[in-house]
């Protein structure tokens, strides 16, 4: 039961970082420009099949920057092409056009990647055990990933709130009309956000996909569950979205490796149904079963008792 426990908080830290590598992009963006990009999840499916081509000429090292960087570049154009003339349409038209442009950006991979699962593996340097535990391996991969989302984060928050250009964002998101009367151009930052957020999809992309597999539909496994992490954490706020990320990680991870179900807690009631009850099935299930949608049971009761968030501000 402890080694149990001990790998499945290993395995829930590794999901949640790489949750929150995934929604420091998205939140970045939002607390920025005030865009929840339906599309952003596309970039991270981007950054994966950008890297597993440039892997097969170049390996995977270099691939680990070059691909971030043109999930970026896809990004800041869109942001200058596209999401830009919309802006000035409402919130509505935003989402609209993200919503859309995550359907063409799936359509445009199968149509260069096809349909098929691509083989894109974990670089050979890191392909060997950390550490063994009671018998079972943790491997330096799945570190290196738990290493590459905590110095993400470091890195985001120091800009932020330690460095000029970090002044500059954060004032640019209340008063952009004094920035750009201080001699700053307040469209440029934008697009500039909205790249470095793609580019950090990007970067996930890259991380997970030898872990998660590099297919056509891994968009859609993960954009959900963003838009709940960003939601839970509280909107714009990037410890909020660790925090949320962390929760929903470790949550999931504990469910799956549990063995409890509705029986056992019927049983420790002393209530008992019969095989032909109606209800019987539910009473059947167990944690893992449910474990998928316990990040939107936990977005419900968020919602319900802080709808700012875990740790957003509250509007006065």
């Amino acid at each position: 039961m402890f080694e149990v426990l001990i790998f499945a908080t290993l395995n829930g830290l590794v999901t949640g970082l790489l949750l929150f590598m995934l929604a420091s992009g998205l939140t970045l963006i939002f607390s920025m420009m005030g865009v929840l990009n339906f599309a952003h999840a596309s970039f991270y499916m981007l950054g994966a099949y950008f890297a597993y081509s440039i892997s097969l000429y170049t390996g995977f090292w270099p691939a680990l920057i070059i691909a971030p960087l043109l999930a970026g570049v896809v990004g800041a154009l869109v942001e200058r092409y596209g999401l830009r003339r919309v802006h000035k349409s409402g919130h509505v038209a935003e989402l609209v056009f993200t919503f859309g442009l995550a359907f063409l950006i799936e359509e445009a991979v199968q149509f260069f990647w096809g349909r098929s699962t691509m083989n894109y593996e974990s670089p050979a340097l890191l392909d060997f055990p950390l550490f063994t535990l009671f018998g079972q391996n943790f491997p330096a991969y799945k570190a290196f990933m738990i290493f590459i989302s905590v110095a993400i984060f470091i890195g985001l928050y120091f800009v932020l709130t330690r460095t000029r250009i970090g002044i500059i964002i954060q004032a640019a998101i209340t008063h952009p009309n004094t920035v750009a009367n201080l001699g700053h151009n307040v469209p440029f930052i934008f697009m500039a956000v909205f790249g470095v957020g793609s580019g950090l999809a990007g970067l996930a992309g890259v991380i997970a996909g030898p872990v998660l597999t590099t297919f056509p539909g891994m968009a859609a496994v993960l954009g959900s569950i963003v838009f709940v992490i960003v939601v839970i954490g509280g909107l714009g706020s990037l410890a909020g979205a660790l925090v949320a990320s962390l929760l929903i990680g470790l949550l999931q991870s504990y469910a799956i490796a549990s063995d409890v179900g509705m029986q056992d807690l019927l049983d420790l009631l002393g209530v008992s149904f019969d095989a032909d009850h109606p209800l019987n099935d539910i009473w059947r299930l167990t944690l893992p079963q449910i474990a998928p949608i316990m990040p939107f049971l936990l977005l419900v009761l968020v919602l319900i008792f802080r709808p700012s968030g875990l740790l957003g501000k509250r509007e006065s």
